[in-house]
């Protein structure tokens, strides 16, 4: 999962970054790398892995990974190259997912670029800094297409969505609320656009409003209400503790949340909303030489899913043999599993479950 931050300057957005990007970095086999100075690797905490590692006495452990790329903060007219925004608006192009970080407190010591603090104008100022983006990639692609569109029917009828798309931009309205066919929306997706990303909001609160999760807060209200009428995901957060449990090991953060009354992490809630939002789930493999989780799409089949370890493990598949976690830890081995019938033997269409620790068997 790639996911990319954006928002006005001094929202917390870059706090946020540095802290998730080290808070995710406890695993040694993924420490926090700066990929270039806006990029980070972390790691996706599951429980689950360290169980079965000691049931498999593993070697190692793999957890699933995610990307963070975080963008300098963009003002108004980032598009038309105001401040640095517009700069690193490419490299985000990329993700599968935005994460949009809101401010909703109130500081007079951290100026907001507005004058005030306002979630549903704020938000309203990068979706159009997005969608002027969108638009420079839509006429760069209209001008390219144009030229052979007089002798090519299938240019032709590309020229004509890339015209209704990009009114449909200047109309201020976001790429992935345009009214397209099946085979229009396979064609959209190739370019990029950052309007046709679904979101994640980020309020951004502070230490007291986090502890009832920002109910008694006017502005995550309204950062709600936006999220609700366009399907996004919303989280609570407060990029103030996040920082200050990034140093923290796993106990330290654990009890540090509880007297807090706080029950997840700022990282834990982001990956559960990223999760559910991109419809994707985890498969665990064990053995002597590692415990490791591979993250795939809600909906993959067996063959799929082996292919994400190797291309040779789908273009040979057999079959795979399945246990639930649940199962397994229940019988405290996979033997034990196999004797109460809980192993599986599945074929090409099986249709792998969150939480399936899963042997493909395959022959190339």
């Amino acid at each position: 999962m790639k996911l990319g931050i954006v928002g006005l300057p001094n929202v917390g957005k870059s706090t946020l970054f540095n802290s998730l990007t080290k808070a995710g970095a406890e695993s040694a086999n993924y420490p926090f790398c700066t990929i270039d100075p806006n990029v980070g690797i972390v790691t996706v905490p599951d429980e689950r892995l360290q169980v079965l590692a000691d049931i498999y006495n593993s070697e190692k452990i793999l957890p699933a990974i995610i990307e963070f790329v975080d963008i300098a903060g963009l003002v108004k007219g980032a598009s038309k190259g105001e401040g640095l925004g517009n700069q690193f608006l490419s490299n985000i192009r990329e993700v599968d997912a935005i994460v949009h970080v809101v401010r909703c407190f109130e500081d007079s010591n951290i100026i907001h670029v507005e004058g005030s603090v306002n979630p549903a104008r704020d938000i309203e100022t990068i979706n159009l800094e997005l969608i002027f983006s969108d638009i420079e990639i839509l006429e760069r692609r209209i001008s390219k297409v144009s030229r052979g569109a007089k002798n090519d029917k299938e240019l032709a009828r590309e020229l004509d969505l890339l015209e209704r798309l990009k009114q449909h931009l200047e109309e201020g309205k976001m790429a992935k609320n345009f009214p397209a066919d099946d085979e229009e929306l396979n064609l959209i997706s190739t370019y990029n656009l950052l309007t046709d990303k679904p979101v994640i909001y980020a309020a951004n609160v502070t230490e007291e409003d986090l502890i009832d999760d920002g109910e008694s807060n006017g502005y995550v209200k309204a950062v709600k209400e936006i999220a609700a009428k366009e399907n996004s995901e919303v989280f609570v957060i407060s990029a103030k503790i996040e920082q200050e449990i990034a140093e923290f090991d796993e106990e330290e953060k654990k009890m540090f949340l509880e007297d807090l009354g706080i029950k997840e992490s700022g990282l834990e809630k982001l990956i559960k909303a990223g999760y559910r939002l991109l419809g994707l789930i985890s498969y665990l493999t064990a053995g002597p030489k590692e415990t490791r989780a591979w993250t795939i799409k809600e909906g993959t089949k067996a063959p799929q899913a082996a292919g994400k370890i190797h291309s040779d493990f789908e273009r040979g598949f057999i079959r795979a043999e399945v246990v639930h976690y649940d199962h397994l830890v229940e019988c405290g081995s996979y033997n034990g599993a196999r004797e109460k019938g809980l192993v599986r033997l599945e074929g090409k269409e099986y249709v792998v479950q969150d939480g399936d620790v899963i042997l493909f068997r395959f022959n190339v």
